[in-house]
């Protein structure tokens, strides 16, 4: 798995990433989601690099990366709060401008870190997830029944670590077989960690509270993402069923949008490597130096 990758732990001030990097070219941060750690990119993050830097980190809070202590208002563990860690990251690595590509949970990273950091990021891909302010905006008893977990995890007065860490296999139902070997081993050792669960949970509660409140004030200000977005979303999912025209919707909040659908369930990483490789490669061709 990551054959010809590196291997390390860097320091970006508030907490430590786990990452693996490798390749060489124009530099492409790769952002998973819940409950996944970095592994899940394990198929496409090695066809990237034959053109590109890839670099691969866990979130705080997930996988192997530094878990900082919680706080009432959830703010450890907002998107602004990880966005922040990929740029310390970047740097440390030798990148000051590159192109972010988040996938669930890693595309409101992603999309915080483009809006935050404009003046660092050159591409911006987010797969299956539009932007958290306007996911709750929208929120209806459709979404209700079919992203209830958001409520769930984001529960504080009947916490949901005491459900998941009673059984996580339970709870979290990935194989081995989907995922490859080794990128499961990577998840199974995250979902059985309490401090991890945990610091997912606080992913979920900061979306509900201070995440939402960075979006609706982005909203406010007319702040839009400037640099060329790209939406991907999986076709076997319910991106369209609940929104339509999903990428319709990201160009209310980012200047330059065009979207497609990949034919997978919702994890395309490990579902459909190859389609979305190339629609990656396809979109970071032109990107700016």
């Amino acid at each position: 798995m990551f054959d010809d990758f590196a291997v390390d732990v860097v320091d970006v001030g508030e907490t430590e990433l786990f990452v693996r990097y490798g390749g060489s070219g124009s530099p492409v941060l790769l952002l998973h989601g819940h409950p996944r750690t970095h592994a899940t990119w394990h198929r496409v993050a090695p066809v990237l690099a034959a053109h590109h830097s890839v670099i691969c980190p866990d979130l705080r809070g997930y996988g192997r990366s530094g878990k900082p202590p919680t706080t009432a208002d959830h703010a450890p563990y907002s998107k602004r709060a990880m966005a922040g860690d990929m740029v310390a990251l970047m740097r440390a690595l030798g990148h000051e401008r590159f192109a972010v590509a988040g996938h669930d949970r890693g595309s409101y990273v992603a999309h915080r870190l483009a809006a935050d950091h404009a003046d660092v990021a050159t591409r911006l891909v987010v797969m299956d997830g539009i932007p958290i302010g306007e996911a709750l905006a929208r929120a209806d008893a459709k979404f209700a029944a079919a992203w209830w977990h958001w409520f769930f995890l984001g529960q504080t007065g009947k916490p949901a670590e005491r459900v998941i860490n009673a059984d996580p296999d339970a709870w979290y139902t990935a194989t081995a077989d989907q995922m490859g070997q080794e990128a499961y081993e990577d998840y199974r050792r995250a979902i059985h960690d309490p401090d991890t669960v945990h610091a997912m949970c606080e992913d979920y509660r900061a979306g509900l509270t201070v995440d939402r409140a960075n979006d609706d004030a982005d909203r406010l200000a007319g702040h839009r993402v400037r640099c060329p977005t790209l939406f991907l979303w999986s076709a076997k999912d319910d991106m369209e069923e609940l929104y339509g025209d999903p990428p319709q919707i990201w160009r209310q909040w980012a200047d330059d949008v065009t979207g497609r659908a990949i034919d997978s369930g919702h994890h395309m990483a490990e579902e459909a490597p190859d389609e979305l490789a190339a629609a990656l490669l396809e979109f970071l061709r032109s990107a700016p130096a």
